[in-house]
């Protein structure tokens, strides 16, 4: 079955005998909303407002992080300038005002699909992500009604974003699993880099302009195209899980 090998390969580096998968731990923006293309140009509409030059695919590369550390780097790397805290998050508010006004972004294609899947075969499913943006957080609930734990974790449960392994480990904690228990669903590297450091088996999407070998070079023990791509092989996938722990 396709996913065999990642799963052999996973449990032999992780040390488990077996995936007894429980719970799902899902990331938001590209994955359960094709939110980033909105959030890329936000942040550059930002950056320039503030004189630092920036590429919208550079944003890619730091999804994950929360808002208040992706300005501090920015200034940092873009002006030489150290910002505190407080104007970090001044600053992300003026970010989350550009992000607002681009309008509503959509779900993304094949995500219900995931999320029926997984409850079907009686795996929890539990948000984690580094976002704190509630206009898509609100929303969750209106576009994925009933498929979603109580139990989630964002940025304000948080002090360390991606790819620091906290969400995760926070996420699990709150959903009372183990790290064999889990498997994480993420697009981006540093959401990979940080499941990986939280001994997840890490599902890798590509739902962006993000190459598939970068999510792998990250710790993905599984990549996909496409979203509609892991919809496909997520039963198989499911079995594969069941059949280790048996």
């Amino acid at each position: 079955m396709i996913g065999k090998n990642a799963i052999t390969n996973y449990l032999k580096f992780s040390g488990h005998k077996a995936i007894d998968c429980k719970v799902a731990l899902i990331d938001c923006d590209g994955i359960l909303f094709d939110s980033m293309k909105n959030h890329t140009r936000a942040w550059v509409k930002l950056m320039k407002k503030n004189g630092i030059k920036c590429t919208r695919d550079e944003f890619y590369l730091y999804e994950g992080m929360t808002g208040a550390a992706i300005i501090k780097l920015m200034f940092k790397k873009g002006a030489g300038k150290n910002i505190t805290d407080d104007e970090a998050w001044e600053l992300y508010k003026v970010k989350g005002r550009y992000f607002k006004e681009l309008g509503e972004v959509p779900v993304m294609p094949g995500a219900q699909a995931m999320l029926e899947t997984l409850r079907d075969a009686g795996i929890e499913r539990v948000l984690v992500t580094g976002s704190r943006e509630p206009s898509v957080l609100e929303r969750i609930d209106v576009e994925y009604p009933g498929l979603f734990s109580e139990k989630r974790v964002t940025a304000h449960d948080t002090k360390h974003g991606k790819p620091n392994p906290e969400p995760y480990l926070k996420g699990m904690a709150k959903a009372e699993a183990k790290p064999n228990q889990c498997i994480v669903v993420e697009n981006a590297p540093l959401g990979v880099q940080a499941a990986h450091a939280a001994g997840c088996f890490t599902v890798g999407i590509t739902t962006g302009p993000i190459a598939e070998k970068e999510l792998a070079k990250a710790g993905a023990d599984i990549v996909f195209k496409s979203m509609e791509d892991f919809v496909a092989t997520l039963p198989e996938l499911i079995q594969d899980f069941k059949d280790t722990s048996k």
